[in-house]
Parts: structure tokens; sequence; C-alpha cells
């Protein structure tokens, strides 16, 4: 590995391969034309690129979730992965909006509508709206992306009174050039564009030219004798429109001020004062195109906090939306065509839900629910994904830490089951797929409860997983304070019974229950701690693969109504019944659907025949826990449970065979301490009390 960091020549080289070729390039508008004619996608508005976009990038379908997960969110290419959005709930809200997109692309009504993103404080609506922008900038700057706009010059050599600053006036409004043409014009160049066009939208354009260039326009025809030809060719450069949030270039974000300092010419532009005194007030090269939806033509707006904005300032948005146009103070109408897009959280959006002021302004929004993720271990893969990005210290993550906390936060955002038959606990492992075939739960039918149940939506209420991780992150360094290398989910749980009434964001009266709540997720954690000690005790693998092999034997010879050959002495017998059950009980498998746990088990033996897999109980999570269950049953006789309880009792040998085995799964040595004197006294007591 050299020790030399790349060279300046290396850096320029690498960011020129990365500047569309002819972002500095000026061009004619015949061969704009030229360029529509091989390529009639250049024409998009702003639904149809951003809609092109999320395809652009890629698509997966989930088929045991059941939905389309775009890559942009599903894995971030442009950031390595840095920006992964998880959970079922998630990605069908991404999903949601991209079809409202797509929906305005097609003309279908959503083109004229506010994407209004609702969710709770923490559930990453503000961060997809980011990644939408940031992917967007990239779009852009590619082929398939590209767009242009236009620039007028050597307007001093025929408008006399044209400040000689302006000799060269780039499109306030950042149009696209076809609408230099005249609409009846226009709507020919339009018409041969779609008969090559192989999208499932059609080009439409129907803009004016903003006010300026309406006048630079009316000013060159009367030169030029109508001569469109004439004008274009000597007073039009077209070049290429790259989307920069930074330069307020078809992306902007607008967010709510103070009342007293906030006016509704940041969204729709001003007077310049600096050219007042050249041009006058009534003339439109006095106007200062700097409003948020002057910015944003041709992209994406992003309303920050819409719902905190005055009501005089939604208004803007009534128009803007529905008819595509703004109205600033003393100036025309001026055309616009962005993707506008707003966030929200739930106290706004109560208090405006029911204001019949607003009536107008909720008529014209898409409203997209963008919920915490209901799925324990998704959630802990958001946190997994924090610890990646930061600058952790030289830590391990003791096993179950983090899914005990995503399971904690998906306890505190779903609805309590009306069905007494079903725990809170037992819906949060359904909705993260654990319900075997065997259990007696409908998770459809969970779901259709928790909506119909729920205020608004399900999962739009409860902690944050930016509170989780900030408990997290306190835990890691209370850990490296106190000189312990690892972090368990006993230290994660302290920190969140320690802070939960101190935050914010948690109401009062929730405290109480999310104690009851936290109480669930240690029971969890015991039980699966107590699991793992278990496996380090009895653990062997030889011993299961022997044992898995004898239950396919005969579960075999028991579905075929047939005989099973004995391994030891070569006779012929009937399947063993006794330890069929022996095994399926460890699994809870009562009596009455033996026949269809053994029929699902030899389903998939028979699957991995065919693909010319080897039969491997661990490859079967079921049949797994239920031999070393099995396993644990046959040799905990011979077990010292006392030595668990007092670990001085342990010979070294002993104990650290337990600890390598703890290793095994994932745990430091430190932590195979820490869970052997938690789950180890534990299942010493519950063995101690069963031979009693």
């Amino acid at each position: 590995m050299s020790n030399d960091i790349r060279s300046l020549e290396d850096l320029s080289q690498a960011y020129r391969a990365s500047v569309p070729e002819d972002l500095r390039q000026a061009h004619s508008f015949e061969w704009y034309l030229s360029e529509l004619a091989r390529d009639p996608k250049i024409a998009r508005n702003a639904h149809q690129r951003v809609a092109d976009m999320f395809d652009h990038y890629g698509t997966d379908y989930d088929e045991d979730a059941g939905v389309v997960e775009y890559r942009m969110g599903a894995e971030d290419p442009l950031h390595d992965g840095e920006n992964v959005f998880y959970g079922r709930e998630v990605h069908e809200s991404i999903h949601e909006f991209v079809n409202k997109v797509k929906s305005g692309a097609r003309g279908l009504g959503p083109e004229k509508r506010i994407k209004l993103l609702l969710g709770p404080v923490g559930s990453g609506k503000s961060h997809f709206d980011w990644l939408v922008r940031r992917y967007f900038e990239d779009y852009t700057r590619s082929e398939a992306g590209r767009m242009y706009t236009f620039r007028w010059t050597n307007l001093g050599d025929v408008i006399r009174d044209q400040d000689p600053s302006d000799d060269t006036v780039q499109s306030p409004m950042n149009q696209d050039p076809i609408v230099l043409l005249p609409q009846q014009q226009r709507d020919s160049v339009i018409e041969e564009l779609n008969e090559r066009l192989e999208a499932p939208y059609t080009i439409r354009n129907e803009q004016h030219l903003d006010p300026a260039s309406e006048f630079y326009m009316d000013r060159l025809l009367a030169q030029y004798d109508d001569d469109l030809q004439a004008v274009l060719e000597n007073h039009i450069e077209i070049v290429r429109l790259v989307a920069s949030e930074n330069r307020r270039e078809c992306i902007e974000t607008f967010e709510p001020k103070d009342k007293k300092n906030q006016d509704e010419t940041e969204l729709t532009g001003d007077v310049n004062y600096s050219k007042l005194a050249i041009y006058g007030e009534s003339d439109p090269r006095a106007f200062d195109y700097s409003g948020a939806f002057c910015n944003a033509n041709r992209g994406i707006f992003s309303g920050e906090e819409l719902l905190k904005l005055q009501r005089e300032f939604l208004y803007d948005f009534l128009h803007a939306s529905q008819e595509g146009t703004i109205k600033p103070k003393q100036n025309p109408r001026i055309d616009i065509d962005q993707v506008i897009v707003g966030r929200t959280n739930m106290p706004e959006y109560r208090e405006k839900k029911g204001d019949e002021k607003m009536e107008a302004f909720n008529d014209r929004t898409k409203r997209i629910d963008y919920p915490y993720v209901l799925e324990y271990e998704q959630e802990a893969e958001i946190y997994r994904k924090m610890l990646r990005n930061a600058d952790v210290p030289d830590m391990n993550i003791e096993p179950h830490t983090l899914e005990m906390a995503g399971l904690f936060g998906v306890l505190t955002r779903i609805i309590e089951p009306s069905d007494d038959a079903v725990t809170l606990v037992q819906k949060a492992k359904a909705y993260n797929g654990e319900i075997d075939d065997t259990d007696d739960i409908d998770v459809k039918k969970l779901r259709e409860d928790g909506e119909a149940r729920a205020d608004i939506a399900e999962g739009m209420d409860g902690v944050s997983a930016r509170f989780i991780g900030d408990e997290i992150a306190e835990a890691i360094m209370d850990s490296t304070h106190r000189g312990r290398s690892y972090l368990s989910p006993l230290a994660v749980f302290r920190h969140f019974e320690a802070n939960l009434e101190n935050h914010g964001s948690i109401p009062e009266e929730n405290i109480e229950r999310y104690e009851r709540y936290l109480e669930f997720v240690r029971e969890e954690y015991r039980d699966r701690a107590i699991e793992d000690v278990r496996h380090a005790l009895a653990y062997d693998l030889d011993e299961i693969q022997r044992q898995g092999e004898k239950y396919m034997d005969h579960v075999m010879a028991y579905i075929d109504d047939a005989t099973v050959e004995d391994r030891l002495t070569g006779r012929e017998q009937e399947p063993d019944e006794t330890f069929l059950r022996s095994v399926e009980e460890k699994l809870d498998v009562p009596s009455d659907r033996k026949d269809d746990f053994r029929q699902e088990v030899s389903n998939w033996v028979s699957r991995r025949a065919r693909e010319g897999t080897s039969f491997n109980p661990q490859d079967n999570d079921r049949l797994r826990r239920a031999l070393e269950r099995k396993l644990w049953e046959d040799k905990k006789h011979n077990i010292n449970f006392s030595a668990l309880v007092s670990a001085g009792e342990l010979g070294d040998d002993e104990r650290s065979a337990w600890i390598d085995a703890l290793e095994e799964r994932g745990y430091s040595t430190d932590g195979a301490k820490e869970v052997l004197e938690f789950a180890g006294a534990e299942v010493a007591k519950s063995e101690l009390e069963g031979e009693e």
C-alpha cells in the first residue's frame, strides 16, 4: 500500500471525468432541435424527469414483503450505501411517493398537487427528501438526465436602453429552449417528438416565456421583422443545465421563519432595486427572479415543516400547485414547472386538518404517510448504519443488543392487538416475519386491525430511531469511560430507563406504558440469552446432524406409510412416534398440527434435493431450534448448575469451553462472562427448581 496521497493531476482528471462533456459549451437552437429529434426525453417536464430518475438508478421487487424497492433508497449506490432506508413501511412510502410522481408525469392530476410527506419526528422523511435532491443533481449530470436552457446574447446591439452588463442574460427561470417557439410551431415539433418517444408519457409544454424573456423576444422580433429564425440564430445560445441546490438552480428548499421576518417575495421573487434606476419600476427587466419557486423551476421545490407556514404564505402554493403559476407583487404571472414536495410533523397536521380555512390547501395536497419502521430487525439495521457511518470506539456489539433496542422502539409504535390471544410482543414478531405456518396468527388481520384503530396510521407515533440511536451512542461512550470493550443489551436498557422521562419528544402520559414495554423487552432478551447459554453448555454440531438425519428418516417413513431401517440393528421398524414428538414438542407443535409440520419439513428437504443441495438441519431454522432444544434436554442432567450460580465453583477448562462457545456466537470474552452470569443463573434456577 502506497503512503502517497493522490496527485493533483489524478484529482483533476477524476473531476473532469465527472463533468458533463458539454457543460461549458454553447449550442445553436438548430442543434437543439436536432438533439430533440435524437432524444425527445430532453424536453421532459419536471415530473417526467424525476419519475425517470428513480428507474434510472434501478428497481427491485421484494417478493417476501411485496414491495417495490428503489435502489436509490434500498442501496444508495451514489454514496456507497451510507443513506440506505430500511423497513417495509418506509419502502412502501417511497413507492407511494414515486407513484404520485409517475402519475403526475402522465398528466393524471398529481402534477397539480403538493406531495406532502407526513410522519412523526425522526421517521426519515426529511432525509429521504434530501436524498431525492442529491440524486436529481446527479441525474441531471448524466446523459440520461440531461436538460438544457438558453441565454440571450448581443442584446445591446438591438435594444438601445439595455444595460451593458445585461448584454448576455441567462433565462431567468431556466426554461426549456422549446418555449422560445410560438405555441403553434411548438405543438408541431412536440407532435413529432411524441411519435419518436419511447416512454409511458407524452411530451407537453404550454408555458409562456418568463416576462423578461418575453420582453426580449418582442423587441427582437420587431427589429427583425418577425423573422424568428434570425432572432434565434443571432441572439440565442443553448447551454447545459445541471441542477444544484447550492447554486439554487432547479432545486430549492424553503423553511418557515418568524412571521415578522418572512415575506411572500421569498417564494415569488421581488423587484431588483439595483435595476430600477436603469429600467424603471414597470419594466420586467427590473424584476429579480430569486424567489424559491423561481429557483426550483425545472426541478424540485422542497418545503420544510410546510404546515408551520402562516396561512397567507400557504395561499401562494395554491396557484403554484394547481395552475403551475406564481404571481409576484405588481408583476405578471410566471409559469413554473416543478415537483413540489412538502414535509410536516404530526402536531401541525392535526392542527391544520380540521381548519375549514385550510380546505383549499388540503385539497391540493397528496398526503404520503412516512411512518416509523415496524420490523425490529430492520430497525436494528438503522442503528448498524449509524455505527458504520461513525467513528465508533473499538467495541464489540453483543448479540441481540441492536435487535432488542429495535424491539423496544417497535413496541411503542404499534397498536396493541384487539385480539387478547395475541400479545404485543407476538404482534411485533409477526410484523418481523417470525410467525411460523403452525402459529395461529394472521399478520394481514393484525395490520388491518392496527390501521383501523390508529389515529392516522400505525407507526405514526412512538419512540423515534433518533432517540434510540442517541441512547445507544451514550451507552457506547459510557462503556468506553468504564473501560469496557463491549456493549450489551443490559447497558442499553439502563440508558433507556434512565432517560425516557428526560426526552422532550416523549409525552409524559406515555412514560409508564413505555416502561412496561421495556420490561417486555427485558423478558424477551432473557429468553434469548438463556437460549444462547443453553447452546454454549450443550451444543454438539455432529449430534444435531445425526439427530436431524434420524428425524428426517422417520418423517419420510411416516409420510410414505413405510418402515425405517434401524441404524444400529439394521432391522426394519415403524417410525418412532415418541422420538418424532420429542423433537416437535420443543417447538410447541401440537399433536393435531404434527402432520402439517412434518409435511412442511419434508417439502423443504425435497426442494433442496431437487436443487442438488444435501440435507443440513442448520439450514432450517425451525428444525435446528427443535433439535438444539432436544439436545439440551438430553444433556442437561450432566451439567453442574450450581457452578453457574457460583462462578467460583467452575473449573477453568469448563468455563473456558462455555465462553468459547459463546464467542462463536458473536460474544466478546467479557460479554460472554456477563451473559453467563445473567442468563446462566436463570437457567440454573429454572432447572434446579424443576428437579425439586
